[in-house]
């Protein structure tokens, strides 16, 4: 018997290293996927290894209920590294259980049940996380889901001030949309939300599963927008792919969060691993190369493709390209012709989500491939 849920490509990878992944047959891959955003400081990043290889030679699990060092720091790095106030940290294994644990606490800390989330938004495949995410594809046959969820345009903030009442436990949005199509929106929009959410005493959820960690240019795409949330999530590139993810509150969420937990929250492992993957983002200053190269990328991309796409956005090394035709083939022309991995973000968006560590010369590599498939 085989693996079921993933429909598994044609290539079986064997190392990596860096921006590249190499195959079985030693075909080396310019990575421009990074496992949905999952290496933001490469493949194999020297210091991570050490970190976990050390960690894992001394003491591989012990449960949250046991302090142990790794695990401290990180809660320490974390809530020195997050948005103002947002310094209580729960640790758990992904990003749709971080999720989940924002919207349980928000809950408990309200009262309230009504939760309004986003078209086009993704936020998880757990039951709950499901429920306030839009497409039905991910829902099918899985009902009936979490009851209360509300659904108001994206980027309307209008109808968010409408939807948002005294009724509303939470607002759970991503501050640039991801698997919806990287769908960027404005500052206002996120400040009127933050506005809407504080005046009916409602927690603003921050969905930066996929934002964070430098993606957008910035640690956070809260910070790009001056907005600070109730509660954010972060998860993916936290553990350079090993599973860790963190939700992180202010005080009046985690001081009534209620009866929550998780076997695995925070191993020493994946905890001295991410506390190593921060402290590279940070010295290595990450978010600004994300913001220097991401720029570079969306500029070559819009005067060598002109209209022959319908649109390129993004922000950081977050990037779309709404193309006229199916985006499944034009992966795989890209992975089998030039030996470059991207992603969809649905069936006419091609996403860009490489390490952050790539330079110009993998950014002009990707274009000119990118600009042959596309012809």
């Amino acid at each position: 018997m085989s693996g079921f849920v993933f429909s598994e490509k044609p290539i079986e990878m064997a190392s990596g290293d860096g921006v590249y992944l190499t195959a079985t047959d030693g075909t080396e891959y310019l990575d421009f996927g990074a496992s949905y955003a999952c290496t933001p400081v490469g493949h194999c990043h020297p210091e991570v290894v050490d970190a976990a290889t050390s960690q894992l030679e001394e003491l591989m699990y012990v449960q949250a209920s046991y302090p142990h060092a790794a695990r401290t720091a990180l809660y320490e790095r974390l809530a020195e590294v997050a948005p103002v106030d947002v310094d209580n940290v729960w640790l758990c294994n992904s990003g749709t259980e971080a999720n989940e644990a924002a919207l349980k606490f928000a809950r408990h800390a309200t009262g309230r049940q009504k939760i309004v989330a986003t078209t086009q938004g993704f936020h998880g495949r757990t039951m709950g996380t499901l429920a306030t995410t839009w497409k039905d594809k991910y829902k099918e046959g899985f009902g009936p889901l979490a009851g209360g969820v509300e659904f108001v345009e994206y980027g309307d903030a209008a109808a968010m001030r409408e939807a948002v009442d005294e009724e509303t436990a939470a607002v759970i949005l991503e501050p640039l949309q991801g698997e919806g199509g990287i769908n960027p929106v404005s500052t206002e929009y996120l400040q009127a939300v933050r506005v809407a959410t504080a005046t009916s005493g409602a927690a603003m959820i921050l969905d930066e599963i996929q934002t964070g960690l430098g993606r957008t240019g910035s640690l956070w795409a809260a910070d790009r927008h001056d907005v600070v949330p109730d509660i954010l999530t972060t998860a993916k590139g936290l553990g350079s792919g090993l599973p860790i993810g963190a939700t992180l509150c202010r005080d009046w969420i985690a001081a009534d969060a209620g009866d929550h937990g998780s076997t695995f929250s925070g191993g020493p492992v994946v905890s001295a691993a991410a506390g190593a993957t921060l402290d590279v983002i940070e010295r290595e200053d990450l978010p600004a190369h994300a913001e220097e190269i991401g720029s570079y990328l969306r500029g070559e991309l819009r005067d060598r493709l002109g209209d022959d796409v319908r649109d390129v956005r993004g922000d950081g090394l977050m990037v779309g390209i709404e193309v006229r035709r199916g985006s499944n083939r034009l992966l795989r022309d890209l992975a089998i012709d030039h030996r470059i991995l991207a992603l969809p973000a649905g069936r006419t968006v091609l996403r860009l989500l490489p390490p952050l560590t790539v330079e110009r010369e993998h950014a002009d590599a990707v274009v000119d491939a990118i600009e042959e498939v596309i012809g």
